[in-house]
Order: structure tokens, then sequence, then C-alpha cells
């Protein structure tokens, strides 16, 4: 996601000399979508933190096993999906329509680097459909009313917010965000959430450097403050663990028990 705040009037909304955190994550997911500073932003990082790499491949992976959760086992079939990113593989989309060819997907995001690239998170199943809503997620109404064009939001709905909120550097605020768009989503929704967290000290100083090389900031947090974003929800088996202890699959990657930390939960 990308905080209008924090760019000075006058100043380009895109500037590619400038590292931008959703094309350093595509590039180390393999993607094309990137430039020369993102690029080296993103090998310095690696070299402060060699795991850097697998850590974003572990995220991603995440991603494809809740979703495939939520509409294999949970049978949920409609995802509002908070701050994409760039289009890489195993979109939310991707992986839910797979499964079920009726699955249908929102995604919401206002970066400016995100729209230039929409078209390839738009693309679905006849039987499906995948939307997109150019809003702040932190607008609630306008994030809700965009979402209603395509979900009907009086049935269970999946909120997907992969590794995105640390983008919002006050955590109450961060908090709220989610205590809001919960509230408005009927009973038996899910909650599928994953955040970077801050309890290596290398991982802090690669990220600190990261911040201070004028990108767009994200924030870590410890387990225990990501824990507060499922409290009241009923946590899905095994709970919050770090990615790739989520119902790990025999190839899921086991570099790191914590890089970052993930969980999916129902609302009651």
């Amino acid at each position: 996601m990308t905080d209008d705040r924090a760019y000075p009037p006058g100043t380009p909304r895109i500037d590619t000399s400038v590292p931008h955190s959703a094309r350093v994550w595509n590039f180390w997911l393999g993607g094309k979508d990137h430039y020369p500073a993102d690029r080296e932003a993103g090998l310095a990082y690696e070299a402060a933190l060699p795991q850097a790499r697998q850590w974003a491949q572990e995220s991603r992976a995440f991603l494809r096993r809740t979703v495939t959760y939520l509409v294999a086992e949970a049978g949920i079939r409609q995802f509002l999906d908070l701050g994409s990113g760039l289009p890489t593989v195993n979109n939310t989309h991707e992986v839910a329509q797979r499964i079920a060819s009726d699955a249908r997907v929102v995604y919401v995001d206002h970066d400016p680097q995100v729209l230039l690239h929409v078209g390839a998170l738009l693309t679905s199943t006849p039987e499906g459909a995948t939307d997109y809503v150019e809003a702040d997620m932190r607008d609630t109404e306008r994030v809700l009313a965009g979402a209603a064009d395509t979900l009907d939001l009086s049935q269970p709905v999946a909120l997907v917010c992969t590794d995105v909120l640390g983008h919002i550097v006050d955590f109450d605020e961060a908090l709220a965000l989610i205590e809001r768009l919960l509230r408005r989503l009927p009973s038996g929704s899910y909650l599928a959430l994953s955040h970077c967290d801050a309890d290596g000290p290398e991982h802090r100083a690669a990220q600190d450097a990261y911040n201070a090389n004028g990108a767009i900031p994200y924030i870590l947090r410890s387990p225990q403050q990501i824990a507060r974003f499922f409290e009241g929800l009923e946590l899905v088996e095994p709970g919050l663990v770090s990615w790739p202890n989520w119902r790990p699959e025999a190839t899921t990657g086991t570099a790191t028990e914590r890089a970052g930390w993930g969980a999916v939960a129902r609302v009651p």
C-alpha cells in the first residue's frame, strides 16, 4: 500500500528512482515489474539478511495455503484482499478459482504502481468474478461500498491481509482498521492475516536500513502484537505460527521460525 501522506506536495506519484516495497517484493518473487532502484534495495536487504528472498516466497506460500483452506475446507467463495500489491503468481483469485470456479475476489489498493498493472489482476473464470477497488484500505466505507458491487456482504467473506499492515505506522490504527472491517462482515466470515515480525535484531537492522533509503516504511511488529489482530475470533488450527508452519506441505520451506507470523480465524 502507498501512503499519500508520505509524498511531499508536488512529488510525482510514481518515482522509479526510489525503491518501493511492492516492486522489491515483486523482484524477490521472480516478477518483472521492478526497476534498478528496487533491485538494488532488494539485493542490499539480502546482503544484510540472506533469508529475505526465501521469506518473501514463504509469505506467498502462506497466502496460497490459507486461500486453499478457505475455499476447500471452510467453503468460502468470497474474498476481500487488502493491499493486493503487484501481480505475480498464485494471486488470490487464481488460487481460489482453481478450486472453485465460482469464487469471487475483490482487490483493494490505491498504489499508483499497482494501478498500472491492475489488468493482470482482473482475469476471472466465467462462473466467478474478479474486481478491483481503488481506495486506501483505511477508508472503510469506500472499500466496502466498492466491494459490494461484486460481493454479497450479507454472506461470509474472507478478509485477506497479507503483510501490508506494517505500512500503517500507528499500531492502534492498524488494529482499528481490521476491527472496523470485521464488524461489518457477517458471522462465518474469516480473517487470513500475516505480518512480518520484529523479533530478530538482524531483521530489524535490515528493515531500518531499507526504511531510511527513502522508501515507504514498513514497521515490523512482535508476535504478541500480531496476535492482537485475532482477538475475539476463533483461530483455526494451528493458530498463530510462523509462515512455514501454518499447515505445512512436504515442500514447505523451514529456513526460518520468525520472519513473519500468520493465522486464519473465523468470525463468530
